[in-house]
């Protein structure tokens, strides 16, 4: 089978290619460009490690926190407010324990609801018409197992986080 001219990635000038993957003549600067894209793609691998090895906890919290945010604000598309049962001008997922001071249910999605930016930034949660619209949503009983597991203190790992951002966004793929 003969192989088809190409045109050089460096020189731009046609050779014969050996393989039909080849991108680069045989001519001294050429090879010599190749090398240095090669080593450029395999600092940019070096780089990509290093700095994913230099996350701490809480860089994978807040990625976490962002991916769950968005898949509830995914999962009650559609849905009003939990708190003032209007359509969300701006949608917010709306925790009803607080995710600084309640660690164990930050990610429990029975905890965080559509919520509109109103009732959630200037209302604080409007937490007593979220008791009311939770209660309606979920049942009490899940409500009762929430308000259980909600005050226990739970210290999130990076293997814990990373799971969860990659269970969430397989969840927000689906």
């Amino acid at each position: 089978m003969k192989t088809k001219a190409k045109k050089c990635f460096n020189c731009k000038e046609e050779f014969l290619p050996f393989n039909t993957l080849q991108k680069f003549c045989l001519k001294n600067g050429c090879i010599k460009a190749m090398v240095e894209i090669q080593k450029e793609k395999e600092w940019l691998k070096k780089k990509k490690k290093l700095i994913e090895n230099l996350k701490t906890s809480n860089d994978y919290l807040k990625i976490a926190q962002q991916i769950f945010n968005k898949f509830i604000r995914q999962r009650d598309n559609g849905l009003n407010c939990i708190s003032c049962d209007k359509p969300c001008k701006k949608e917010n997922a709306g925790h009803y324990y607080s995710q600084g001071g309640h660690s164990n249910v930050r990610f429990n999605e029975d905890n965080c609801h559509l919520q509109c930016e109103h009732c959630n930034t200037y209302l604080s949660g409007n937490l007593l018409n979220y008791q009311i619209g939770i209660e309606k949503r979920i049942g009490a009983g899940r409500l009762m197992e929430l308000q259980a597991i909600a005050h226990e203190t739970k210290k999130w790992t990076k293997e814990e986080l990373k799971e969860l951002i990659e269970f969430y966004k397989k969840k927000i793929k689906k």
